[in-house]
């Protein structure tokens, strides 16, 4: 495996494309008729490495590839053309040996089974997964208080809502040790307070024990509070890959500087780069484009002309920020 900065890629992706090919309406020729197929790009070429104990949120619409590239990276889909590697292997050629490093999560799939209670599929992971006793009994301890599941365990698994069956998921994903954690959907359909505990418990793992984190999701909050990177694919290529703060900074969109003070907005400054002016009780907004003109420039004319008391700097967030690509 290669190394970056000092930082091992243990996830590798180059050129790598899964194409579908579908049947379309048949058409009628003299007394025959005649099917016809259309392939699909589901994943056209795209390429990106990811170093060990990063959290990188793949987020793009549905249809983009998100869930096609996850089961390349796991080993369930062979790919089209192009190459992976995970953990230095071609994970669909030795997705056996990679099992035993890696924990998916699929959120409208699961890996626990229906009619047993929810302690004895941990127990069949326990063999499966050849995980010591005490290795088990420290992870399915700790993960039943951070998640809080102690209340259904010994429940038959079909009992469950779907919140408490998600904090099932993701402990079974986590009883063995995986270098490198894949979600996909993980907090679909769940309440607050248990998107909360699911992201507090991906922080804690992977800021404790480096765990790499590759997570797609529809919830933007959760790229927010769990990843560092975001990559966003659509249509089966990608469109952005970066650290979340360099997005933002980068991103040639509105940002805006507010202003409290006591004296009313006169609206007495022209600055080119600033779009508009907005004002409300007490205090008055920049809105700026980050591209044209620096918050430094606006801070200190607005400082030469008003008896400012407090200024806070407000950043595009990463749903205005992922919606400006969509429409593009």
């Amino acid at each position: 495996m290669q190394e970056v900065k000092g930082i091992k890629q243990i996830i590798e992706v180059n050129g790598l494309s899964r194409d579908y090919t579908v049947a379309k309406k048949e058409e009628k020729r003299m007394h025959f008729l005649r099917r016809r197929y259309e392939t699909i790009h589901a994943v056209n070429h795209i390429s990106f490495a990811i170093g060990a104990g990063e959290t990188v949120g793949f987020i793009g619409p549905n249809g983009a590839g998100k869930s096609t590239t996850i089961k390349m990276l796991t080993g369930i889909l062979n790919p089209s053309g192009g190459s992976v590697t995970v953990l230095g292997r071609d994970p669909y050629r030795y997705r056996m040996e990679n099992a035993g490093r890696i924990g998916v999560v699929f959120g409208q799939k699961s890996q626990l089974w229906w009619d047993l209670p929810v302690t004895d599929t941990y127990t069949l992971l326990k063999k499966i997964y050849k995980i010591p006793e005490e290795v088990y009994r420290r992870n399915l301890e700790r993960y039943t208080e951070c998640l809080q599941m102690k209340e259904f365990l010994l429940q038959p698994v079909r009992q469950l809502s779907l919140g408490q069956r998600m904090r099932a998921e993701l402990c079974a994903a986590l009883l063995h040790d995986p270098e490198i954690l894949f979600l996909d959907e993980p907090t679909i359909g769940l309440d607050i307070v248990v998107k909360k505990q699911i992201r507090e418990m991906i922080r804690q793992i992977n800021q404790e024990r480096k765990v790499t984190v590759l997570l797609t999701t529809h919830d933007l909050q959760d790229i927010e509070e769990v990843c560092d990177r975001m990559i966003l694919i659509n249509h089966g290529r990608i469109i952005v890959d970066g650290q979340l703060k360099n997005v933002r900074e980068n991103f040639e969109g509105f940002h805006s500087v507010e202003f409290l003070c006591r004296v009313p907005f006169r609206n007495d400054i022209e600055l080119p780069g600033v779009e508009r002016w907005m004002t409300q009780n007490g205090s008055f907004t920049a809105l700026y484009h980050n591209q044209k003109l620096l918050p430094a420039e606006i801070i200190e004319t607005v400082l030469k002309k008003y008896p400012v008391e407090d200024i806070k700097m407000k950043e595009p967030t990463i749903e205005e920020i992922v919606e400006r690509y969509y429409i593009e």
